[in-house]
């Protein structure tokens, strides 16, 4: 029962609308109405800019990341099983959130915080990539798409463990799929990349949709 409990718990975390706390506490907005209009760290960035979404990130990091590792400790059970559990669950949550109508990001940050504690290696290479990606290009989605594809492949190399490897695949395609309108536009060249005014960035979001 107590783990069961941690599980809905886990999900109420992960529902936490950090973007779109973020958005109604700094502007005044709400960030379903502009941009992609998801509320994750990547329209965060869009639309509120780095200094503003990098906090988002490392929460929506968190959100994943503790439920996963703590909570494992409080079930009676300890079992990283119960952890792939809470994981999931603090996934789902950010992507379909209790608090916003059932509209949320895309997973990647919450995402990238369960896989820290379930299977680091997998997501220290993930993570570099994200970052050069991002570097080079300026386009978060195509940074998630590649570190998303990147994570599968560390996780068949790195991971024993059938269940957490086909929660990874699982993840990482959703991921890819979520960003399916982002790869239309990064084919057309019309994805929006860091420096461009962001006011432009609105008309992304008819569309995108929810």
């Amino acid at each position: 029962m107590t783990a069961l409990l941690l599980v809905l718990a886990s999900y109420l975390i992960g529902s936490t609308p950090t973007s779109y706390l973020a958005g109604r506490w700094t502007r005044g907005i709400d960030l379903r109405e502009h941009g992609s209009g998801n509320l994750g760290a990547t329209n965060t960035f869009r639309v509120l800019g780095a200094g503003i979404a990098a906090p988002v990130m490392v929460v929506d990091v968190l959100k994943g990341f503790l439920p996963t590792a703590l909570f494992t400790a409080w079930d009676g059970e300890i079992s990283w099983a119960w952890g792939l559990a809470y994981g999931a669950a603090a996934i789902i949550g950010h992507v379909f959130s209790a608090f916003t109508n059932f509209r949320g990001g895309k997973g990647v940050a919450t995402a990238a915080g369960v896989f820290m504690a379930l299977a680091p290696y997998a997501v220290l290479p993930a993570f570099v990539v994200w970052l050069t990606v991002l570097a080079i290009w300026r386009m978060v989605s195509l940074a998630s798409i590649v570190a998303a594809a990147t994570m599968i492949i560390a996780l068949m190399l790195t991971e024993p463990r059938l269940p957490v490897l086909l929660l990874g695949i699982g993840v990482g395609a959703f991921v890819v799929y979520a960003h399916r309108t982002n790869i239309r536009r990064i084919l057309r060249g019309e994805e929006y990349r860091f420096g461009k005014p962001r006011v432009a960035a609105d008309a992304v979001a008819s569309e995108e949709g929810p």
